[in-house]
């Protein structure tokens, strides 16, 4: 196997932490994995990954070459593809990550149309409230909701997503529709927290003038975004949700009330490692979910 494929197997196995999954990513036995990157690490004099039998990490070297591999490939892929035209030349794998409510209801509803044109891309999507390390864990980009922290990743904004008051019909039923702010002293909320145990409870509105906060009852915290909306749909009290999606929240049996207190919006962004190394079908997908996000955003 030449060196190039060496790099190239040698970062599918630090992106899947596994042997076995590489080889199976790739259509190959496991053993001539193994014996690839003991070659490369021959090669390089230096040891890349750390094994036990149960993990596969980079070592302190291993991230270093990792990084550089990438950039490599990705320079290669660049260079295969420059001259050449139409949707089904553009080939390779591309690796995101977004919010879960982002994936469930916009990106993969349209996916079928995007591989569709471009059918000779594999995407790698990874859902989860968890805020992944895109470098470390290899990501081309990621969509991400709310305000951002200073991650030395290059941040594209996507606009703003809108914040509806939510309740199921049976909530309302038991505890009647609230039609003005000073009516919440009487209801309850579902309280999301990253981390369980953080901060009290409060409701997010605006109140002719700026945007204020005010501490309500909850029955109930949950930490990711399916239970929030699955403890909203079963009656446990009402939320603030980032509308993304067609028929949302209708398509989950909500009812939008409280139409005049709405939250401040939420900036959605694309973040991605860096501009000189992106390859060309990860700028088609990054086009195409910001085009995707134009009918959801302000």
């Amino acid at each position: 196997m030449d060196r190039l494929n060496a790099m190239g197997v040698f970062v599918r196995v630090a992106e899947l932490a596994s042997f076995t999954k590489a080889a199976d990513s790739l259509g190959v036995p496991k053993g001539s994995i193994s014996t690839t990157i003991q070659n490369l690490e021959s090669h390089m004099r230096t040891r890349l990954l750390h094994r036990t039998t149960r993990t596969v990490s980079l070592t302190q070297d291993g991230q270093i070459f990792y990084e550089r591999c990438k950039d490599l490939l990705v320079d290669v892929d660049e260079l295969e593809t420059m001259f050449q035209s139409g949707k089904t030349n553009i080939t390779g794998h591309i690796r995101v990550d977004m919010p879960i409510a982002v994936a469930k209801n916009l990106v993969i509803p349209n996916l079928t149309r995007f591989l569709s044109e471009y059918p000779n891309i594999e995407i790698e999507l990874s859902s989860t409230d968890r805020r992944v390390d895109v470098i470390a864990e290899g990501f081309d980009c990621v969509v991400r909701v709310g305000a951002l922290s200073d991650s030395g990743l290059i941040a594209r904004s996507l606009g703003q997503l809108r914040i509806i008051n939510c309740a199921s019909a049976a909530y309302l039923q038991g505890h009647g529709e609230p039609t003005h702010i000073d009516e919440l002293a009487n209801h309850f909320i579902i309280h999301y927290a990253t981390v369980l145990g953080a901060k009290s409870a409060s409701w997010e509105y605006f109140d002719g003038e700026k945007y204020a906060s005010l501490k309500m009852k909850s029955l109930i915290t949950v930490n990711s975004s399916d239970a929030y909306m699955a403890a909203c749909v079963a009656g446990l009290g009402i939320i603030q949700l980032p509308v993304a999606g067609k028929h949302y929240p209708e398509a989950n049996g909500l009812v939008e009330i409280l139409k005049n207190y709405k939250a401040e919006p939420m900036p959605v962004s694309m973040l991605y490692p860096n501009r000189r190394h992106q390859s060309k079908r990860v700028k088609i997908f990054m086009d195409w979910v910001a085009e995707l996000m134009k009918d959801y955003t302000q």
